[in-house]
């Protein structure tokens, strides 16, 4: 008998009004339009929820994050940072309403529950601006975002088929 696949959460952050900080959010609505996901994975967005994300976090076998990530490269290139080089960090701030991603992160990783297969995944952003549409250069990459995204899911051992397949499958 197979062992049954761990729990994987999927986070999609960004802000849908800042342009490609919106990638996030984009990547997991096509996701979930257009891809059938396995029950084993939950599809949550994180939009900028801040520390309310912690639970879900906490809650991961695996973590797979989905978000515009600034390396320096050409707008739209592909990036991903394992556990290691995903940026966490606490700082000070004025406001609890500051709390970003990083300082999530940071807090589960301190509380020893950050999961070890952690992942992130994203495009690098054209513009982070007032705007609530991505740039063309992350438009025209989402599905390959989204691509990769399940091709991680699957060598995680969570089986996603696009919804197009399916339909196509008679019998199925």
């Amino acid at each position: 008998m197979s062992e049954a696949p761990r729990r994987t959460v999927v986070i999609g952050v960004g802000n849908p009004l800042m342009g490609d900080d919106g990638l996030g959010l984009a990547a997991l609505e096509a996701l979930r339009d257009e891809w059938e996901i396995p029950a084993a994975v939950e599809l949550v967005d994180g939009g900028t929820w801040g520390l309310t994300l912690l639970p879900a976090i906490e809650a991961a076998d695996r973590l797979l994050l989905i978000d515009a990530i600034d390396a320096g490269g050409s707008p739209g290139t592909l990036h991903t940072l394992e556990r290691d080089r995903i940026p966490r960090h606490l700082e000070t701030k004025i406001s609890p309403h500051q709390i970003d991603l990083r300082e999530v992160l940071a807090l589960a990783e301190l509380r020893g529950t950050l999961p070890l297969e952690t992942v992130a995944i994203g495009l690098q952003p054209a513009r982070v601006e007032l705007s609530s549409e991505l740039s063309d250069a992350l438009r025209l990459r989402l599905a390959d975002l989204v691509t990769a995204v399940t091709q991680r899911l699957v060598s995680w051992g969570h089986p996603c088929r696009p919804r197009a397949a399916l339909a196509q499958s008679p019998g199925e």
